[in-house]
This record gives C-alpha cells, sequence and structure tokens, in this order.
C-alpha cells in the first residue's frame, strides 16, 4: 500500500486516516484516481476536494457509523461506495461489537477491493451480473437450542463470498487456525483467497483459459467435494511443500489457484509498502540478500522480479517479528514450481489489467 498526503498541509497520512493528524482535515479515499484527499465540507452530505474546491463529493452511506471513508461523486446514483455496493448481508448494527466487527471486516475489503481498482480486474455486482456478480454476505454464527454455536463458514459460489463475522475477533480467528492448524489466517487473506475463486471464475473460465490453466494447475474437473473430503480426512501429500504454497493449496486446482491468488497479492500489496517508505534490504556480510524495491509492484515485469524483492524482505520482516516475540509475519516458502504458478496468475492478471485499460481509453 502507497503513502499519501494531505493535499492542505503535506503531511504523510494513510489508505486508513479519516483525518490529518497535523491540521485536522477531514480525509477520504476517492477510488476514480485511487487517492486519499483532504476534504472541505459544503453542507451536510456534500464535500468538496482542498485542491480541487470545484468538485463536489460525497462519502459512502457506511460513512456513518466509521465503516468506510471512501467517496464518491455527487452525481453518482449510488448510495454505497465501489466496494460497500457489493455487500449484501453485513453484521448487525445493534450491538458495538458487531459495529466493531463490521469496521475490521470493512477494513479488509477496502484493501482487497485497492488491488482488484490497481489493476482494472473485473468486478461486476448483482446488478450488472445477476448471476456471477461478486457479491458478499458477512454471517453470523448459529446458536443452538441447547446454547452451542455453530460457525458460519467462510467461502465462495459463483461470485457469492461468504465471510464468518466472528472471524473479525482476534480470539475467534485464532481458535480457527489452531484448530486447522494453519500457520498463518487472517481477515484479509479470507478476501484475497476467496476473491481468488470469482477471478477464476472471470479471467480462466470465461475467458476460455482453462488449457492454460490446467498446464500449471492440473485438471480442476476432478471431484471437489471429494478432494476436500480427501484433504480433511488424511492431510496434504507427503512432500506438499516442493509443488504447493500452502498444504490447503493441495487439496484441489481451484483451491491452489485461490491461495496463489491470495499470496501474489500479499507480495505486491506489500512490496508498495515497503518501496512507499524506501525500505532496503542490505545485510553486511550476507550480499545476496541484498534487495531494493525500486519499480511499481502493480507493473512488476514478471513475478521472478516479485519474488526477487520478496523473499530478503520477508525473511527480515519475520526477523524482526522474532526479535520481538512475535510470530513469522510470512511463514511460507516459495518453492520454483509455486514461483511458475505465479508467474501464470502474473501474466494472467497484467494481461486482464491491459486489456480493461485498453477498453477505457
Amino acid at each position: 500500500m502507497r503513502l499519501f498526503a494531505c493535499d492542505n498541509c503535506d503531511q504523510v497520512v494513510h489508505f486508513d486516516n479519516r483525518h490529518c493528524v497535523r491540521c485536522n482535515h477531514r480525509l477520504g479515499f476517492l477510488p476514480d484516481d485511487l487517492c486519499v484527499h483532504s476534504l472541505e465540507p459544503r453542507d451536510e452530505m456534500q464535500w468538496q476536494f482542498v485542491a480541487r474546491p470545484e468538485r463536489r463529493i460525497r462519502f459512502c452511506a457506511n460513512a456513518g457509523l466509521d465503516i468506510c471513508n471512501w467517496l464518491l461523486a455527487d452525481e453518482d446514483p449510488h448510495d454505497f461506495c465501489i466496494a460497500c455496493r457489493h455487500n449484501r448481508l453485513v453484521p448487525n448494527t445493534g450491538t458495538q461489537d458487531g459495529i466493531a466487527r463490521w469496521r475490521r471486516i470493512s477494513q479488509a475489503q477496502r484493501h482487497l477491493f485497492y488491488s482488484l481498482l490497481r489493476w482494472n480486474l473485473p468486478h461486476p455486482d448483482r446488478e450488472e451480473d445477476p448471476v456471477g456478480g461478486l457479491v458478499f454476505d458477512f454471517l453470523e454464527d448459529t446458536v443452538q437450542n441447547d446454547g452451542n454455536i455453530l460457525p458460519a463458514m467462510t467461502g465462495h459460489e459463483e461470485g457469492l463470498i461468504a465471510i464468518r463475522a466472528a472471524e473479525a475477533d482476534d480470539a475467534t480467528r485464532e481458535q480457527a487456525r489452531t484448530m486447522m492448524n494453519e500457520p498463518y489466517r487472517t481477515l484479509l487473506g479470507h478476501f484475497r483467497h476467496e476473491a481468488g475463486h470469482f477471478v477464476w471464475n472471470k479471467l480462466v473460465r470465461d475467458r476460455n483459459g482453462l488449457d492454460a490453466f490446467r498446464a500449471v494447475f492440473a485438471d480442476e474437473r476432478q471431484d471437489y467435494g471429494a478432494a476436500l473430503q480427501n484433504h480433511y480426512v488424511n492431510g496434504p501429500p507427503f512432500g506438499w511443500q516442493e509443488s504447493f504454497i500452502s498444504a490447503y493449496a493441495s487439496s484441489h486446482p481451484w483451491e491452489d489457484f485461490a491461495e496463489c491468488f491470495a499470496h501474489y497479492l500479499h507480495i505486491v500489496d506489500t512490496l508498495e509498502t515497503a518501496r512507499a517508505f524506501g525500505i532496503a534490504i542490505d545485510p553486511r556480510g550476507h550480499e545476496e540478500m541484498a534487495s531494493e524495491v525500486d519499480f511499481n509492484p502493480y507493473r512488476a515485469e514478471s513475478a521472478e522480479q516479485l519474488v526477487s524483492a520478496w523473499v530478503p524482505l520477508s525473511v527480515a520482516i519475520n526477523a524482526i517479528q522474532r526479535s520481538m516475540g512475535q510470530p513469522d509475519s510470512y511463514p511460507f516458502v516459495l518453492s520454483r514450481a509455486v514461483v511458475a504458478k505465479l508467474e501464470y496468475l502474473h501474466k494472467l492478471i497484467q494481461v486482464a489489467s491491459a486489456m480493461s485499460r485498453k477498453a477505457a481509453a
């Protein structure tokens, strides 16, 4: 994630900031130009840019509960921003816990949409695509008559992404991570993984790219339900680390693609953050680990370029985490087989991005 600057005082501001810490101007993110802007009020609903007073904008309807800080053009017929308008079921706003959950969920969702918008990847909502458009349900757990809790399931089905709302709570998410024997589990990871299934539909299946996909990820026509059952009963195959980014990726080609898509976004977004802060890795006596993000990760030449910068950076981040007594931020190994899958994804995304830019020109 890049850094931004307050239009009024040039203070550094961040993607999720609501106010400038120096001049206290209200801040909002405009998806049209992917920038955070300083704002001044015109009336109860309308705002204007400090830098462009003639431009009239308003906040997403979810700004009222401090759920969202994204903006819409004043003439936009929608009440919700380009991310929130994809939501169908939202957490309970009748309680402070529900509002707090939704805030954390929305933060992760906006980070996902930032990447989708940076690449101009397709993200039709159900108004534009009633059958396969992207829509989110944030599901509450079910309390049974005996008091036991039946957890809501996170998953994807033909554009519908379900996220268990309770996983916005750190304790619940950590309990789930431990039960699933996962090295890593975050809300943003859920969004990126499940979005990977949606992207597969739009960029692979719907664009007749199955042969190229199968050449890298294997044949997805194998029974999906049986493959997952086998994974949960018997675990991953021996030596899965040589070919897959995670144990779950080994369960089925669809999950392999979704996991790789999530990691591709992890890598690109974190490298953009490192670039914004000018971070360079240059350990003395270990020149082979030197790295500097001197390119735009969203326009990288190849996955190899991304990985070459990512490995030293992730090793350094993990070492810093250990120095603070924290678990590794990136507890994964990128084998040559995984890098080949990331290269496939890189080309898929860059081609789709170029097509979208050309269509919009």
